[in-house]
């Protein structure tokens, strides 16, 4: 008789057990989300402009790179949209401010010849209300460097450098954004 009533007993057992302990496990998971995080000052953003930056360098069409940049970041992350004026909950302006190349690697022989540069390029930006743009919500500096072999045309090298470096001075911008790091 006791083993009969154990077995009946047994199955049903096992899956309220098992549904308990799913409930357990999903109630310790509980305030988090799956989503994109923004910080608490950005919570109402869900949607930047991003106008043209502004270029205080003297690299070509610098101000159109680092715009760019900006706006390939913020899609691939996807915590936020990018909208125009008339949709946009925020509007994120920005300049390119310097850029600099220090040298890694010299030759052997002679040390004023360089085999190896970096770059460091530094951007700041501030993000403000669309409604009242004297409403600064967040601001800071991001700064990206990339490195680059020194091959026989020493202006081409560093044109295309800039770019790696431009976005991960941009991916810090959206890091700031999303992470408030």
């Amino acid at each position: 008789m006791r083993f009969s009533f154990f077995s009946r007993i047994k199955r049903p057992l096992a899956a309220i057990l098992g549904m308990a302990t799913i409930v357990i496990g999903l109630n310790s998971c509980a305030g988090y989300k799956l989503t994109g995080h923004r910080p608490q000052a950005l919570a109402h953003v869900q949607s930047i402009r991003v106008p043209l930056f502004e270029n205080k360098t003297l690299i070509p069409r610098g101000e159109v790179l680092a715009t760019n940049s900006i706006v390939d970041a913020i899609t691939s992350d996807g915590t936020y949209r990018i909208a125009d004026d008339s949709k946009a909950d925020a509007s994120l302006h920005g300049s390119v401010e310097s850029v600099s190349y220090n040298q890694v690697r010299s030759t052997r022989l002679d040390t004023l010849r360089s085999e190896e540069l970096e770059n460091t390029i530094i951007i700041r930006w501030e993000l403000r209300d669309a409604k009242n743009p004297l409403k600064v919500l967040a601001r800071g500096k991001a700064e990206g460097s990339s490195r680059f072999a020194i091959d026989g045309n020493l202006q081409t090298a560093r044109t295309n450098a800039l770019p790696d470096a431009m976005q991960r001075a941009a991916t810090q911008v959206v890091g700031r954004l999303t992470d408030d790091y």
